[in-house]
């Protein structure tokens, strides 16, 4: 039985293990880290990925561990005026209609438990180096964090390895795009913002004067996306000062807002030419990246997983294995079309600063929350099921 490779153990690269494992195909996965971190990234997951995750068994613990959101806003601050999404208008396509809030770390926990238990390889703490291939084989050359080296050999190679992707680095892959020129400031609270915003939900973008930020909900605290204000340079806008002032203007409290964590980060647009590259295939933020308005990063990738995993399976059963180049067709144009153009819509509506101009586009968006046709049609595509059907429909 061939073997494949597998570089990161992110969501996207433990859904491909347990996947494989399912299979009966043979795989060893490294990751640099030697434990998984616990870090705040994604926190959004939409239903067809809830529903993929459950052919896996591995929705109904995560789903235990998040919070069910059955809708989600776009409003003005302070009047509270906003277009209200209800996932329910869905619930015939999915078997979860409702995204679901929960650190992306906790499902990595859940994958990497099941594949171990179920006796898939998976080396933790193995950084790669260096990749190479030739006609039959991949070859990767790794590192322990006791210097010692260590070589892999396989027949195919995924790349999981994230926007930093040593594998994409090391093929001298073009990774075109764009970097937004706004730093966004991750602030995380368990102050109840649901208690003093009336008709929150517990996914919010929202627009504030000459300004804009994000409120999401995890069962245990909420994370606030923030924007330096006017002339504020980055090191003023991560003084926490600066942070508490912002937290007021959303929901005033005398005893303050207890924040927790503060992350400065930057957000990118960029996309590789193909996700094959003879015996290796890029997957998730290997292969793209894109802002996460509207939370579609980490479902992509996991998208990307299912759909590589399954061309895999018929090119180890016989195809040929230029038939791996469907994997690029189904998944590289809805990444562009659908994740990445749609992220960047969703971002560029938020940074809207005329007023005129926010209040048509919030009326536009009522109209269309509040017709059901609309509506279901306007949830088919932000939900990613729309794109997931396009790319099944491609040969």
């Amino acid at each position: 039985m061939k073997r494949v490779l597998i570089a990161g153990a992110g969501p996207v690269g433990l859904t491909a293990a347990l996947l494989l494992l399912r299979q009966g195909v043979p795989f060893t996965l490294i990751e640099a880290e030697t434990d998984l971190p616990d870090d705040l990234r994604a926190s959004t997951f939409h239903p067809p990925t809830l529903d993929m995750l459950d052919t896996l068994g591995v929705a109904a613990p995560l789903i235990a561990q998040g919070l069910i959101s059955p809708s989600w806003q776009i409003r003005m601050h302070p009047d509270g005026d906003r277009a209200v999404f209800d996932l329910a208008a869905i619930a015939s396509e999915t078997g979860h209609p409702y995204r679901l809030q929960c650190k992306q770390s906790v499902l990595c926990r859940i994958l990497l438990d099941r594949v171990v238990a179920e006796g898939g390889d998976v080396r933790m703490g193995i950084r790669l180096e260096d990749v190479a291939q030739d006609d039959d084989r991949v070859i990767v050359t790794a590192r322990d964090g006791d210097g010692g080296a260590h070589r892999l050999d396989g027949d195919f190679l995924i790349a999981a390895d994230g926007a930093r992707s040593v594998v994409r680095g090391r093929l001298d892959l073009p990774f075109e795009g764009k970097t937004y020129p706004e730093t966004t400031i991750l602030a995380t609270t368990r102050f109840p913002f649901h208690d003093h915003l009336p008709g929150l939900s517990n996914v919010n973008y929202v627009w504030k004067a000459n300004g804009t930020f994000s409120l999401l909900r995890l069962p245990d605290l909420w994370r606030c996306s923030l924007y330096p204000d006017g002339e504020e340079t980055i090191e003023d806008a991560l003084q926490p000062a600066s942070i508490a002032r912002k937290l007021q203007e959303i929901a005033p409290s005398a005893e303050g807002h207890g924040v927790e964590e503060i992350r400065p980060y930057r957000i990118h647009m960029r996309i590789v030419d193909a996700y094959r590259h003879g015996r290796i295939l890029l997957a998730g933020d290997a292969a793209h990246v894109n802002s996460p308005s509207g939370g579609m990063g980490m479902n992509g990738g996991i998208h990307d997983a299912f759909e590589l995993v399954a061309t895999l399976r018929e090119v180890i059963d016989g195809a040929p294995i230029a038939h791996l180049d469907r994997y690029t067709r189904r998944r590289r144009p809805i990444a562009l079309n659908e994740i990445l153009t749609q992220a960047d819509r969703n971002r560029a509506r938020m940074q809207e600063r005329d007023p005129a101009r926010r209040r048509e586009m919030l009326t536009e968006l009522q109209r269309v929350a509040g017709d059901p046709a609309t509506a279901r049609a306007h949830l088919l595509r932000t939900s990613m099921i729309d794109g997931l059907r396009k790319a099944e429909a491609v040969a």
